[in-house]
């Protein structure tokens, strides 16, 4: 095996593997740096949620292209089920400071050319009606939809593994050194890698290894938990969230639901590289979740699990070029939402690296906007 390739990848969460799939698909040999498995991160532990409501403005572009263009038929791009569900999106509220946020978000999201509006409670019972009577308000995006995130990063890794990809697990990236003045080594705790261009696609641990080379994407890391039901009968197949963000989920393909969201307690504060669940915050976000969906009151929680989210300062991500710096990608800080967009993450940063820039709009998310002004 060579450590010499065109591209390195640092990070084998799905932002990696998409990425990696699709520069293989523009013939670059590419190498792919993982410190533990493959999905490990947040990757296989978020909610599945693939939406373009309730998002940046900045990132609507990705979101918009990957469901228009790339999460329709990924299954048989790939070649396995990815189980993507394009059922709608009900972002619910309660109060009428909840409707202003909704507004508001739904107005931004017209703004760009998002199929996206506001409709109230007969609406929603007419989409959904589980949904608690005490919701009043909901934004509606009905080309919005779910998808098994641990499915769908493995199907990126497969596919690309096809196509030729060196995946290499159990790499802990200590460092990025200079060539000339360019990014071209990748120094880990047992071996050096050489490459034209490196992409930084590591969530949190990106800072750490950016900051070898003098850069820095300010961004903190959030201790996030998931739980999954036992199998119910099947009740509705929109993806589902709330004005406050305080709660998400969607029942799966084969009938348990997955929710996630913040719970009523104050934030753990996450101790360590292993993310670990609390047994205090899954019944916390169960009472919550319930005055969403009564129904559901006496349902079992088969598991719970924990994840590291990356939050940049701003909460959306970083994907550029690094001027200061060339041969080097940055892709990181996705705070929480990089899942859905990310097929379309994937293909704009091979077209960063083959074709210099993105045919889809990702200037909002360029490293330099942290930058203090002169």
């Amino acid at each position: 095996m060579s450590n010499k390739s065109d591209v390195i990848i640092i990070g084998g969460g799905i932002i990696g593997c998409a990425t990696a799939y699709y520069l293989s698909k523009r013939n670059l040999t590419v190498t792919v740096l993982e410190k533990k498995i493959i999905g490990e991160g947040g990757s296989s532990r978020n909610g599945g949620g693939v939406r373009q409501s309730g998002r940046d403005p900045r990132e609507l572009p990705l979101a918009m292209y990957a469901v228009e263009h790339l999460w329709p038929n990924l299954s048989e791009e790939l070649g396995s089920n990815v189980e993507y569900y394009k059922k709608g999106n009900l972002r619910l509220g309660k109060t009428e400071a909840h409707r202003t946020i909704l507004d508001g978000l739904t107005k931004r999201a017209q703004a760009v050319g998002l199929d996206v509006e506001m409709i109230d409670y007969d609406e929603i019972k007419k989409i959904n009606p589980y949904i608690s009577d005490e919701v009043q308000c909901a934004s509606w995006c009905p080309t919005d939809g779910h998808a098994n995130p641990l499915l769908a990063t493995l199907a990126f890794y497969k596919a690309a593994r096809k196509n030729g990809v060196c995946f290499i697990t159990g790499e802990d990236v200590t460092g990025i050194r200079k060539y000339k003045g360019a990014a071209r080594y990748v120094d880990t705790s047992e071996n050096t890698y050489e490459a034209d261009t490196i992409v930084v696609a590591a969530g949190y641990e990106s800072r750490a290894i950016l900051n070898t080379l003098g850069l820095d994407v300010p961004m903190n890391r959030m201790l996030h938990e998931a739980l999954v039901t036992e199998v119910q009968p099947k009740m509705f197949e929109q993806m589902l969230g709330t004005a406050e963000a305080d709660f998400y989920g969607h029942q799966s393909e084969h009938g348990s639901f997955v929710f996630g969201g913040t719970d009523l307690l104050d934030e753990f504060t996450a101790e360590g590289s292993r993310p670990v669940t609390n047994s205090l915050k899954a019944p916390s976000a169960c009472r919550g979740i319930i005055k969403y969906f009564p129904n559901l009151k006496d349902t079992k929680v088969v598991r719970t699990w924990a994840g590291f989210m990356d939050i940049t300062l701003d909460h959306v991500p970083v994907i550029d070029k690094a001027d200061e710096v060339p041969g080097l990608v940055v892709a990181c800080g996705f705070s929480g939402h990089g899942f859905g967009i990310s097929p379309a993450v994937g293909l704009a940063i091979s077209e960063l690296i083959v074709d210099g820039e993105s045919s889809i709009d990702i200037s909002g998310l360029r490293y330099g906007r942290f930058k203090t002004a002169a």
